[in-house]
């Protein structure tokens, strides 16, 4: 990982916002893993883009998961796709077939554009 940006302290709540880099660190020493939300693969590469999760495409979900909590967005092979917000709890992204999951802040597509 060498000198790779794992997270931000946000001034506003002093909490730690997730960056992909810090997103893989965790999904691999973490175990077992926490405040992940899986995808369907269809949405994979919007969602690698940065674009926002809808709970239409959430296969599973960490049933621990509050709303407004730093969440993992993984694909169906257990890649990071992205790191966000979550809008529903863990519980409600497996129930709900509409509206906003996770907004997601940055995805692995746009590291790999930024770097």
């Amino acid at each position: 990982m060498g000198n790779k940006l794992l997270a931000t302290l946000r001034p506003t709540d002093g909490m730690l916002s997730l960056t992909v880099a810090g997103a893989n660190r965790l999904m691999k020493g973490l175990k077992p893993s926490r405040l992940w939300v899986k995808v369907q693969k269809d949405a994979e590469p919007f969602i690698a883009k940065g674009k926002s999760v809808f709970a239409k495409h959430v296969v599973d979900a960490d049933r621990e998961i509050r709303s407004q909590e730093e969440v993992v967005v993984i694909g169906e092979g257990n890649q990071v796709l992205a790191v966000g917000k979550a809008v529903l709890t863990g519980r409600e992204m497996k129930a709900f077939k509409q509206g906003v999951a996770v907004k997601v802040r940055r995805g692995v597509s746009e590291e790999v554009k930024n770097t």
